[in-house]
């Protein structure tokens, strides 16, 4: 699923406007995506959390030449998956070994569900 997949989905499930949903997806994704320009961690309960880690400099190989290259330290992204995303994840593969994939995305179950 891609964002605008998402976008469409999450309006038609909730009967709002495209237009209106991707403001509040734009929303969503900037609000995490300045928290960790922040430093900040983003935990959300049930799906997963986002942090910043730190890599230290090395040395890499550019693919292209082969050269060796000093690659700068970085800070990067980092999403840790929540437990009950992975038992979700998990239970639809052992549902759905032989099946193949469910149809634009993990379950045929609506977008949101509430919580308990």
């Amino acid at each position: 699923m891609n964002k605008s997949q998402l976008i469409e989905r999450l309006a038609k499930h909730e009967g709002l406007t495209v237009k209106n949903t991707a403001r509040v997806v734009n929303v969503v994704f900037d609000s995490i995506a300045e928290s960790l320009g922040d430093a900040n961690r983003v935990e959300i309960r049930g799906f997963g959390s986002f942090k910043v880690k730190d890599y230290s400099s090395y040395q890499g190989r550019n693919p292209k030449t082969g050269e060796v290259i000093q690659v700068r330290e970085k800070k990067l992204p980092y999403f840790k998956v929540g437990k009950e995303l992975k038992e979700r994840v998990d239970k639809w593969r052992e549902g759905h070994r032989h099946e193949g994939p469910a149809p634009g995305g993990l379950s045929s179950a609506p977008f949101i569900r509430p919580a308990g």
